[in-house]
């Protein structure tokens, strides 16, 4: 008795997170690519940029330092139907994030749950395409971290991540092990604030770097054919464009590279060894992703926003290119947010992807 490949199914799920390369040498060379996904509506319409802004609980994926600059509590859960091309209603994609400020820790701690349904595959046997059944691919990750102020302006935050990525429950029948596979990473984050110039333009710029999904490779069936982490750097730059009592416009830009080193034999480094080795590849700069965004609030408080946004990837990496826009609402310690992806490729599998959140804020101070 014989079902998909590990190695097939891995190709779906590149394929499911819209991530198929136009080369072997891009984000899809890596496993689990689930943990890149933006997970909330308001960075979603903002080019999917928020490593400079990390000024809420979704931080803890974008940059866990911006934690430490926050007060109160907020919980956080986004939902969306992944891949709305496909029409296959049973892909869908869940973040539920929370993040709490405790003086007696001297910082904000900051959690978060991701789930991602790959849908349902179909058993057949080897001698033939007849269905013997049917079994669902599931992933997801379990996240912690913590953050706090080193100086005034300067805030450092760590995460610690458990994985499961539940392919298959068989694997070929030549196969002795299973495509489920279990890990770990962390990130290692920094955020400094710089105030710039007085008055209501430009009055701070926000840097942020994080160094995110380190640890050992993915392992379904042996070591031998272990995939490594999406391991990536960040850096954004977030920038206060206009404040006043009614009036706020904010911008942001990220730079995104995959941290991943794989080999024309099929091997890879680690992601400890691909910090480095990665950049030795040839590609250099041309991994870079660019997203960028421009929100603007009125209200006092902050009442109603709208949003709009960028992503560029070198068309030899993956290529992909879209628009990104969105909105929001507060009211009271309630939030609302919304985004839509409009990509500049016809039948582009993530054009007109959905995402949506909701927001509980309370005690900030």
């Amino acid at each position: 008795m014989k079902s998909q490949t590990i190695k097939y199914l891995l190709a779906v799920v590149v394929v499911v997170f819209g991530l198929l390369p136009n080369t072997s040498y891009s984000q899809g060379e890596s496993a689990v690519p689930f943990l890149l996904i933006a997970p909330n509506s308001r960075a979603s319409g903002l080019g999917e940029s928020g490593t400079g802004m990390a000024d809420d609980a979704s931080a803890i994926f974008w940059n866990p330092a911006g934690l430490a600059f926050q007060t109160g509590q907020e919980l956080s859960i986004t939902h969306a139907n992944w891949l709305p091309q496909f029409a296959m209603s049973d892909l869908f994609y869940e973040y539920l994030g929370y993040k709490g400020y405790y003086e007696e820790l001297g910082g904000t701690i900051g959690a978060n749950i991701i789930y991602l349904n790959l849908g349902e595959f179909i058993k057949t046997l080897s001698s033939g395409p007849e269905e013997v059944g049917r079994f669902k691919a599931y992933e997801f990750a379990v996240t912690a971290g913590y953050a706090t102020k080193i100086m005034e302006n300067l805030g450092v935050g760590v995460n610690l991540r458990f994985i499961r990525s539940a392919l298959s429950p068989f694997g070929t029948e030549e196969e002795k092990g299973a495509g489920i596979a279990n890990t770990v990473s962390f990130d290692i984050a920094t955020m400094y604030k710089q105030p710039m110039m007085d008055g209501e333009f430009l009055s701070e710029l926000n840097i942020g770097l994080n160094l995110a999904n380190l640890g050992p490779k993915v392992v379904y069936v042996d070591e031998a054919q272990a995939d490594p982490l999406p391991t990536n750097i960040r850096l954004g730059l977030g920038f206060n464009v206009y404040k006043s009592e009614f009036n706020n416009m904010v911008a942001n830009i990220d730079l995104q590279r995959i941290l991943v080193r794989r080999y024309t034999d099929g091997t890879s480094d680690n992601s400890f060894k691909a910090l480095y080795s990665s950049w030795t590849d040839g590609t250099k700069l041309r991994k870079v992703t660019i997203g960028a965004g421009m929100e603007y609030w009125y209200g006092a408080p902050k009442l109603v926003a709208i949003r709009f946004g960028y992503f560029y990837e070198d068309p030899s990496f993956g290529n992909r290119k879209f628009l990104t826009f969105g909105a929001g609402i507060r009211y009271d310690i309630y939030g609302f947010d919304f985004s839509y992806l409009s990509a500049m490729e016809e039948n582009h599998p993530l054009s007109e992807t959905l995402r949506f959140t909701l927001m509980i804020n309370w005690g900030e101070i």
